[in-house]
């Protein structure tokens, strides 16, 4: 059996809470339990969880959608959201408003499970999901910094409520770049053919 020099000891468990040990070259790396649950917030702990963010002087960042089947433009447009602050709250629209929203056959996921993906990307600190028909209660509560939406909107077309609503609070609105050719909708057309 050939052994590799680099790596000179793994232990790996499998379990919920999987431990790694392993020696690289002359240095130690432990990568210990990772559990992205811990990032899906209920609307009753989201005040508690906005306030020690505010109480450690963090810039939040908050954002929300759909996210029915993660794509590249999804992950890129999080990663630039989180970049405009310390912490990014990613709302996710639940499944009624989706179909509501989007029409029959959607979401293709349910919103515990858009959720879940959505809180185990890194750049993303928090994820709440909401079942109002808008963003207003959720912007009410967590009172963010910024608002960031992707380049498929402008400040015409964002829900107008959700404007007027961001504009009396003094949050500052971020209008991303989209990434081109990179949407749900476009991906469910290509299996359909």
């Amino acid at each position: 059996m050939r052994r590799l020099r680099w790596l000179r000891r793994v232990r790996l468990v499998t379990s919920a809470a999987t431990i790694a040990d392993c020696q690289i070259g002359g240095g130690w790396a432990r990568i210990g339990p990772v559990d992205f649950r811990r990032k899906i917030l209920g609307a009753e702990s989201l005040p508690g969880w906005r306030e020690e963010a505010r109480r450690r002087g963090r810039k939040l960042v908050l954002t929300n959608g759909c996210f029915d089947l993660l794509h590249a433009g999804h992950v890129s447009y999080l990663q630039q959201a989180r970049g405009l602050g310390d912490m990014l709250l990613v709302g996710v629209t639940g499944d009624e408003g989706v179909r509501q929203l989007k029409g029959p056959g959607r979401p293709v996921n349910t919103a515990a499970d858009r959720a879940a993906v959505i809180a185990a990307l890194e750049s993303v600190d928090g994820v709440l999901v909401f079942h109002e028909p808008d963003a207003c209660h959720l912007i009410e509560t967590a009172r963010p910094d910024v608002y960031a939406k992707g380049g498929d909107y402008t400040l015409d077309t964002l829900v107008q409520t959700e404007r007027r609503l961001l504009e009396r609070l003094g949050v500052e609105i971020v209008i991303l770049p989209e990434v081109p050719g990179k949407s749900t909708s476009a991906t469910l057309a290509r299996l359909k053919t």
